[in-house]
C-alpha cells in the first residue's frame, strides 16, 4: 500500500497565509473585543477595561429587539420563497431540454451578479411604478431575488448529478410525480436544499444595500447598525449587535459547508 508523501510548505508561504488570515479576521476580532469595553464613546487600544454590562444593556434595548425580529422574519420568509422557486427553476433547467435553457439559467443567476445598488434601484423603481407601498413585503421580495440564486446554484448542481434512471424506475413502478419527488428526488437533493437555504438565510439576515432601497421607514438589524454608527449613542451596543450578526451568519455557513462537502455521494449518480 503506497503512502502519500506531502511536502512541507515553505516558511514564507506559511507566513503569507498567516498574514492573510490575520488581515481578514482581525477587524472581526476587534468587534468582539470592543463589545466588552468599559469605554462608551471611543475606541482606545487597549481598552481601559472589560465588562459584561453591554450585554445586559443590549438585551434591554427595545429598538434592538424590533430590528432583530424584523430581520429574522424577513430572512425566514425570503428563504422559504427561495427554496420553492429556486428548486423549481433548478428542476426545470437541469431535467428538461428546451430552447433558451441557458438563457433562462443566466437570467436566474443575474440578480446576484449585478451590483446590489443596481438591484435596489430597479426594485424601488418597479415598486413605485406599481404603487406598492414600501413595507415588510417589499423587503422580502427584494431579498428573495438573490436568495433564489443561492438555492438554485446548490440545487441545479445536485440535480445534474442525480441519475435520471432513478426517476424513470420510480415512475415505472407506479409512483406518481409527488411520490417520486418525496421518496426519490428529495432524499438525494435534501442536503443541497438545506445548505442553500442556510446560505440564503445568512445573506438575507445581513443584507444592507437592497434593504436600503426597499425598506421605507423600517429598520432591519444591519440598517439599525448603520444608523447607530452615524448617530452613535452607546458604541459598545453596536459592537454587541455586530457580534450577534457574525454568529448568526457564521453558523449557517459552517453548517452548509459540512452538509455539502460529501455531496458527491448520490444514489445512482456514478462517477
Amino acid at each position: 500500500m503506497r503512502s502519500e508523501h506531502r511536502a512541507k510548505a515553505p516558511f514564507g508561504l506559511k507566513l503569507a497565509a498567516g498574514l492573510g488570515l490575520l488581515f481578514l479576521h482581525l477587524p472581526i476580532l476587534l468587534i468582539f473585543l470592543y463589545a466588552f469595553t468599559t469605554e462608551e464613546k471611543s475606541y482606545r487600544f487597549p481598552p481601559p477595561g472589560l465588562t459584561l454590562e453591554w450585554l445586559a444593556v443590549t438585551w434591554g434595548r427595545a429598538d434592538v429587539w424590533a430590528a432583530l425580529t424584523l430581520s429574522l422574519k424577513v430572512a425566514s420568509l425570503a428563504t422559504a420563497i427561495a427554496l420553492v422557486l429556486g428548486t423549481l427553476c433548478a428542476a426545470a433547467v437541469s431535467r428538461s431540454a428546451f430552447f433558451g435553457r441557458e438563457v433562462v439559467s443566466l437570467l436566474v443567476i443575474l440578480p446576484i451578479a449585478l451590483p446590489g445598488i443596481i438591484t435596489g434601484i430597479a426594485l424601488r423603481s418597479a415598486f413605485s411604478m406599481a404603487d406598492i407601498p414600501f413595507s415588510f413585503f417589499t423587503i422580502v421580495l427584494g431579498h428573495a431575488t438573490f436568495c433564489i440564486v443561492v438555492v438554485y446554484n446548490n440545487a441545479v448542481a445536485r440535480f445534474r448529478r442525480l441519475s435520471g434512471s432513478l426517476v424513470e424506475a420510480s415512475m415505472d413502478l407506479g409512483a406518481d410525480g409527488f411520490q417520486t419527488f418525496r421518496y426519490v428526488i428529495l432524499p438525494n437533493i435534501g442536503t443541497s436544499l438545506l445548505a442553500g437555504g442556510m446560505l440564503a438565510f445568512a445573506l438575507s439576515f445581513d443584507e444592507v444595500i437592497v434593504t436600503t432601497f426597499t425598506a421605507g421607514q423600517q429598520s432591519t438589524l444591519p440598517i439599525w447598525m448603520l444608523q447607530e454608527l452615524i448617530r452613535p449613542r452607546q458604541r459598545p451596543v453596536t459592537n454587541v449587535v455586530a457580534m450577534i450578526v457574525v454568529l448568526v451568519t457564521l453558523l449557517p455557513i459552517l453548517a452548509a459547508f459540512f452538509l455539502t462537502r460529501d455531496g458527491d455521494s448520490i444514489a445512482g449518480g456514478g462517477k
